[in-house]
């Protein structure tokens, strides 16, 4: 299937397609006349790219998945199971992020917002 083809099925833009052709997350042959072409299966291949980078996953994350599910016996489990790392950054991050709203709620109206807020006696 060409480019335009492919895209629309997806819901994306060619030049979309063209950038993850670039970064590796889909191939197609070049016809003589320099066409692109695309097995029908990357259709469901581009859907679970926008899914996941809808979930969280960065292009890098799903390159680097993609081996793995790929040889994954059961890709269900194999999906849980990236889910589940994902839910532990994620928990992480947020940790992250409420010790840093910490830190900047005890800074607020101390007159000096680079200084953390004298400690009580």
């Amino acid at each position: 299937m060409r480019i335009g083809e492919l895209a629309a099925q997806a819901g994306i833009s060619t030049d979309t397609v063209r950038y993850y052709e670039k970064v590796g997350l889909v191939s197609g042959r070049r016809l003589p006349n320099g066409y692109r072409d695309f097995p029908p299966e990357t259709v469901a291949w581009l859907h679970y790219i926008r899914t996941a980078q809808a979930l969280g996953f960065s292009l890098a994350e799903i390159s680097g998945n993609c081996a793995k599910l790929r040889a994954a016996p059961d890709t269900a489990t194999a999906l849980s199971a990236l889910f589940e790392e994902k839910i532990t950054v994620i928990d992480a991050r947020m940790a992250e992020l409420a010790e840093l709203r910490a830190d900047l709620a005890a800074r607020v109206g101390t007159g000096c917002p680079l200084r953390a807020a004298a400690s009580p006696p």
